[in-house]
Parts: structure tokens; sequence; C-alpha cells
């Protein structure tokens, strides 16, 4: 697989919504929320359905906030996160 972002750009990023840093997400994690896309059961920050799966995730540092990145760019907007369950969190 390759690499979604690089390490340079992650060194930049940080979460819109409390400036933690960021880091990229578990695929296990990303795996488990492409599965609840696919079943139309995930739902964004803002309660939207998220209707695109994921190439991969930046998982903010205390594990409770992923964005995702789509067609390989980090989409980094509060409304767009997804706030994890600890369920989902467990799985990745």
């Amino acid at each position: 697989m390759t690499q979604p972002i690089s390490m340079e750009m992650l060194k930049l990023l940080a979460c819109p919504e409390d400036h933690q840093p960021l880091a990229l997400a578990p695929a296990a994690l990303v795996a488990a929320l492409n599965d609840e896309i696919a079943r139309k059961c995930l739902r964004d920050a803002a309660g939207r359905l998220a209707q695109e799966p994921m190439d991969a995730g930046l998982l903010r540092a205390d594990g409770l906030r992923l964005y995702p990145i789509v067609s390989g760019l980090p989409v980094l907007r509060v409304e767009a996160g997804i706030v994890l369950t600890a369920a989902q969190r467990q799985a990745g």
C-alpha cells in the first residue's frame, strides 16, 4: 500500500477543532469504518451519512475523532470528522 500522505505533510496538519496533532489511523480502523459506510450507518460530526469510502484516515492524538482521506486528500473540516465510539476505537 502506498503512503496516503507524506510524513512531512503530516507534521504540518492538526485537528481543525482543537489543533491536536494528527496521525495516520490504523488500517483496521479505516476498514471497519468503510464497512459502516457500505452499510450506510456511519455519520460524520454534522450528522450526515458518510457517502464515500476512505483511502485512509487521520486520527486525532486523543483518539476520539478521525478525519477521512478521500481520493488522496485529507478532509479537515470539523463537521466532516467522525466522532469515534468506544467500539470503533477498539476496532483500530
